[in-house]
């Protein structure tokens, strides 16, 4: 089951971002993932803006396969430095479609 990754960063203190932006897609890749996209052009269309930063979109092959890239050892320092100058919320969805009316998606 494809799972994404959608992390949305509101960056307070800079310092962490050129190390992550550098380092963290190795790590994504090392457990099946790929960045769909990871972009500050952020512009809203409905709703409140919230006061992000920074989106990224991540594909992963499995939610296994986004735990193993949240625990990695070679992850947490760059986690970490993300939580002290962020404010950060990673959220996972499937690729289902709830409604189950989408044929290329699966009924969920």
């Amino acid at each position: 089951m494809t799972v994404f990754v959608i992390a949305d960063i509101k960056v307070t203190d800079g310092a962490w971002v050129p190390a992550y932006a550098a380092s963290v897609h190795e790590i994504v890749h090392r457990h099946g993932g790929r960045y769909l996209a990871r972009s500050g052009n952020v512009k809203v269309l409905e709703g409140s803006p919230p006061e992000t930063t920074l989106v990224a979109l991540m594909q992963f092959p499995s939610p296994e396969a986004v735990q193993a890239f949240a625990t990695d050892a070679d992850y947490a320092p760059h986690a970490a430095a993300r939580q002290v100058g962020s404010e950060s919320r990673f959220t996972m969805i499937d690729d289902t479609d709830l409604a189950g009316t989408i044929p290329y998606l699966r009924k969920g």
